[in-house]
């Protein structure tokens, strides 16, 4: 319902990365549910995560206007798309894989924090979980 607010960059983090999850699922899932269809190869993989890559980057521009909480939750997620498409471009080990797993942990975890911290920041009318506003 952000768009009802008038807040575009809500709106389209959350339309694309809700669009994201369900091509992702798509990708994976149809070929094995779905008779004839060829599943999608590692390195086309690698193409679609680095473009969500590229997205999440241009999204990250966006922050720099907004606070540092979100500037971290979309560095973070920017870094772990490109990291999950060297993997599939790469034969990269199960330390570059449990690395990359504990980045995405980290990312969640921050996104996470600045959801419930611009909860019970507007719920209360005061800062009760610092985000780091940026002065306009």
């Amino acid at each position: 319902m952000e768009w009802k607010k008038g807040n575009t960059f809500a709106t389209t983090a959350f339309v694309s990365y809700g669009f994201f999850w369900l091509s992702l699922v798509a990708l994976l899932l149809l070929p094995k549910v779905v008779p004839n269809v060829t599943a999608t190869t590692e390195p086309a993989l690698g193409y679609y995560l680095a473009a969500w890559g590229v997205f999440t980057a241009v999204m990250l521009v966006g922050t720099f206007r907004l606070s540092r909480a979100l500037q971290f939750v979309f560095g973070s997620l920017t870094l772990l798309f490109f990291l999950l498409a060297y993997e599939k471009f790469n034969e990269t080990g199960a330390a570059f894989k449990h690395a990359t797993g504990w980045e995405g942990v980290v990312c969640g975890g921050s996104a996470m924090y600045t959801g419930l911290a611009q909860i019970l920041n507007e719920l209360h009318g005061k800062t009760i979980l610092p985000l780091g506003l940026v002065k306009k």
